[in-house]
């Protein structure tokens, strides 16, 4: 097994290349076959240059959407990343030959739907058989998840969901002796660790280590300050550098240029929509089509929402959140939330500077004063503006729990940079059609921090870096 793992990059890498070369492979065929008989003759070396665009398109729209993570993701997720890519590829081509052909291809859409379709095909061929390789060549990992202080059910509730990729084997407390523990890690090539002190933890690391044993950490807040300090050198001394504030002045400025220019185009081109969305709200039940609500920002300001209102009347205001399968909502609501067309509104927060396009959401302040009784740190994500959308919209849910999405939100305020910002942007896209972002709190969900997640404000001491 472990010499099977050292070739797992490189199956991954030759599928990748496959993929890529088919779907190129169609591209020339469209492109010498139709739209060069169509009148744009270039020399050979304009032909490789937009063949060359096409398949560097293709690679960073896979990237982004783990089009390549075989291992990572399920059969049904890979099709939807590798669909939703060669949409957004093959759309953006389309515009691009209509610029090259000064417009003459822009009714001549055809060639482009029977590409878009032959590119399906072969996705669905490439990502059924890989998958299947994959898992036939790299069969699910045994794993031995070892806890602290707190019960790991909610981590082993996820890990069940991919018993395609890791089966819980054993369950190992560190109340057990250090010397048991280790003997148990021997038999094992995958070790998760949650909620364990740092001092045991660095311990273990350090073991793992040397045994060249896989170990899976979930962070803690500090860990993530650790990962985004910058490493410097005093003489010969490795120091790690943390700055500890938000964005620089210049990072500040770009993100508001762009908030600004992108609200107005966004304005612009949703406005038919809008309207049409506000038209139906009004005619369903005749009451307000704008919904408001007091939300935080950076430093903890106050402002008002925007949404369009996706409830009945005089009940938006009872709750900050949704439950699953909420009777407050209307029939028309539940169209709009589930492509969040309700979040268009706050366009116009974006262009009046209380939010920007990309950043932590706005939290309701009865549930943030909620949550920081329990974790302080909670108050980090005001360190920036809140957003449109942000880190933790396209890696969490909406039901994530409030310390999960707070390190999400932390490691996207600890990693700023406006081509994150632009990443989230494309992400964002993926993610309005997927019905467990949209979806609410279970019934029984707690809106407060659940108990098994507080260890990290329970043990600031134990943060250490030894």
């Amino acid at each position: 097994m472990e010499n099977k793992e050292r070739y797992k990059r490189l199956l991954i890498i030759l599928s990748s290349v496959v993929i890529i070369a088919l779907q190129a492979v169609i591209f020339m065929y469209v492109w010498y076959g139709v739209f060069d008989d169509e009148g744009a003759n270039y020399y050979n070396r304009g032909n490789y240059v937009l063949i060359s665009i096409y398949t560097v398109l293709l690679y960073l729209f896979y990237k982004i959407y783990g089009g390549f993570k075989i291992g990572h993701n399920k059969l049904l997720p890979m099709l939807y990343s590798q669909t939703l890519s060669v949409i957004c590829v093959n759309t953006i081509t389309y515009f691009l030959l209509s610029l090259i052909g000064r417009w003459k291809f822009m009714t001549n859409v055809e060639p482009i739907l029977w590409m878009t379709l032959a590119d399906f095909v072969v996705v669905v061929i490439w990502v059924v058989f890989t998958r299947w390789l994959y898992v036939k060549v790299f069969p699910p990992r045994k794993v031995l998840v070892i806890y602290g202080q707190y019960s790991p059910d909610n981590l082993i509730k996820k890990l069940e969901k991919r018993k395609d990729e890791h089966l819980i084997d054993k369950i190992v407390s560190i109340d057990n002796d250090l010397d048991f523990i280790k003997k148990e890690m021997l038999n094992y090539r995958n070790v998760i660790l949650t909620d364990i002190p740092a001092e045991l933890r660095n311990e273990i690391l350090k073991f793992c280590f040397a045994q060249n044993i896989r170990c899976y950490s979930v962070p803690k807040i500090s860990d993530i300050m650790i990962k985004s300090a910058t490493n410097i050198h005093l003489f010969d001394t490795s120091l790690l550098l943390f700055r500890n504030f938000s964005l620089t002045a210049e990072q500040q400025f770009l993100k508001r240029i762009f908030d600004i220019f992108a609200s107005l185009v966004a304005i612009i081109l949703a406005s038919p929509l809008m309207l049409i969305i506000s038209l139906a709200i009004f005619l369903y039940d005749r009451g307000p089509v704008i919904f408001t609500q007091d939300r935080l920002t950076r430093d903890g300001k106050t402002f008002k929402i925007y949404k369009f209102r996706s409830m009945r009347v005089s009940e938006d205001e009872e709750y900050c959140l949704t439950r699953k399968e909420d009777e407050r909502i209307t029939p028309i609501g539940r169209i709009i939330r589930a492509v969040h067309f309700d979040e268009l509104p706050q366009l116009f927060n974006i262009l009046k500077g209380e939010m920007s396009v990309v950043g932590p959401r706005p939290e309701c302040p009865i549930l943030a004063e909620e949550y920081s009784e329990n974790v302080p740190e909670f108050g980090f994500r005001l360190k920036v503006k809140a957003g449109l959308t942000g880190y933790a919209q396209v890696y969490g849910k909406y039901n994530t729990t409030p310390y999960d999405k707070l390190k999400l939100d932390l490691t996207y305020i600890q990693n700023y940079s406006f081509l994150l910002d632009l990443k989230i942007i494309v992400l964002t896209l993926k993610i309005l059609f997927e019905k467990e972002n949209t979806e609410g709190i279970d019934n029984d969900q707690t809106t407060a921090l659940v108990d098994n997640l507080l260890s990290d404000s329970n043990n600031v001491e134990d943060d250490d870096t030894k």
